[in-house]
């Protein structure tokens, strides 16, 4: 009987050596990517000995111009990568700056996101890899540090003005638990066809409020990121429709919906949090729609919030034929009522090349003319990701002083 039990265990011993033996040998030549090297340049990898032309495209590359109703904007470019004898098709960039980057391989024509890269994410409808180089001061914000950090939660809540039971993305700062205190509360609202993950994970908010207000620098606060798409429950797959397609084309974004239900999330945050209640501890931000919708809510409730941020806002993008237009009937009467009760913030943000720039400077204009104060940043690039951090980042250290 121990004859048979030892040659059994040896059989499996030896059927296990011959699998990881076969898997290792399947898994081919052993590279990494993306290789971050100590200049900060970068190669990628793929292994597809039998593709016949590979491809990268990512926020790394400089931008390509486009043409378009007579104005020029950034797109995203492409550069090929080289095969080797074994099969490994490669690309090395020059030395980055620090930053987070998304990027895919396109493979014969077919984008894909990086399959040695197990760190992706989902924007909308596409799946993008990630890479983090940190090494100044802003991108470290973006990094899990070792210092003291806050909590996200997923919380459900009901919206009678929505007639649904919808989600929210809530930090709570470092302590919140067992402090007994109350905290100011930031409103932070994502673009079109984002939802109430976007700034949790593309925007990386949870880790920049960790680290500002682990420097000092930032009041600690809540942030309540919402689902903008009134229509939903909560973001793609993870409601009660199912694992249905995520897509930019949703009902009820820049018509009213949203601005008239707001007031909804308001009060479920200060009926279940321990949060000061009053316009002087309450921030509203968002970036493209969420920058327009903080406009609208903000000039329709002048007594709610004290700050208020547009970050590459969607200025004058409301849907025609709305079902509410009394939310953007007289913009600039609304306007001025909200300064004369006097915003300790009024904050703008905008990339030198977004294709809304043009909005927001006319809405600069009108700012200009009526002589309200208000805070400007521009920086290089467009409609994209990397500026919204920055402005996060910005934004949230005027907070709550």
């Amino acid at each position: 009987m121990k004859k048979l039990m030892l040659m059994a265990a040896l059989c499996l011993m030896g059927m296990a050596a011959q699998a990881q033996q076969n898997l290792s040998w399947g898994q081919g030549p052993q590279v990494a990517s993306p290789d971050v090297h100590a200049d900060n340049s970068v190669t990628f990898n793929l292994i597809a000995p039998e593709a016949q032309k590979v491809q990268i495209t990512g926020d790394f590359l400089p931008p390509k111009k486009v043409e378009f109703g007579g104005n020029t904007y950034d797109a995203p470019n492409v550069v090929d990568l080289v095969k080797n004898e074994k099969g490994v098709w490669s690309f090395t960039t020059e030395p980055l700056k620090p930053e987070l980057y998304t990027y895919n391989m396109i493979v014969d024509g077919v984008k894909i996101i990086d399959p040695l890269n197990v760190y992706n994410i989902r924007d909308i409808n596409n799946l993008f890899s990630v890479l983090l180089i940190g090494g100044d001061q802003r991108t470290d914000l973006y990094k899990v540090n070792k210092v003291a950090h806050g909590t996200v939660s997923k919380v459900w809540y009901e919206s009678p003005t929505a007639g649904l039971t919808r989600r929210l993305t809530v930090y709570t700062p470092a302590g919140y638990e067992t402090s007994g205190k109350e905290y100011p509360v930031l409103y932070l609202l994502h673009g079109i066809g984002g939802d109430e993950n976007a700034w949790s994970e593309l925007g990386r908010a949870a880790q920049i409020l960790d680290n500002l207000i682990a420097q000092g620098k930032a009041e600690p606060m809540l942030v309540v990121m919402t689902n903008g798409n009134i229509s939903q429950e909560a973001c793609p797959g993870e409601t009660s429709e199912g694992f249905k397609v995520p897509t930019m084309m949703l009902p009820k974004t820049m018509e009213g919906s949203f601005e008239t239900a707001f007031p909804d999330v308001v009060k479920f945050i200060e009926k279940t949090y321990r949060v000061k209640k009053d316009k002087a501890h309450r921030a509203i931000a968002g970036l493209s729609m969420g920058g327009f919708h903080s406009l609208f809510i903000s000039i329709n409730n002048p007594d709610m919030f004290g700050y208020v941020g547009l970050f590459s806002a969607a200025v004058d993008q409301q849907q025609p034929n709305g079902g509410f237009p009394n939310i953007y009937a007289d913009r600039n009467a609304k306007i001025d009522k909200l300064f004369a009760k006097n915003p300790k913030l009024f904050w703008i943000g905008i990339g030198k090349t977004d294709f809304l720039i043009k909005n927001n400077n006319d809405l600069r204009a009108y700012l200009d003319s009526k002589h309200h104060k208000y805070t400007y940043l521009e920086t290089e690039g467009g409609h994209i990701w990397r500026n919204w951090r920055i402005y996060l980042s910005e934004f949230t250290p005027l907070l709550f002083k």
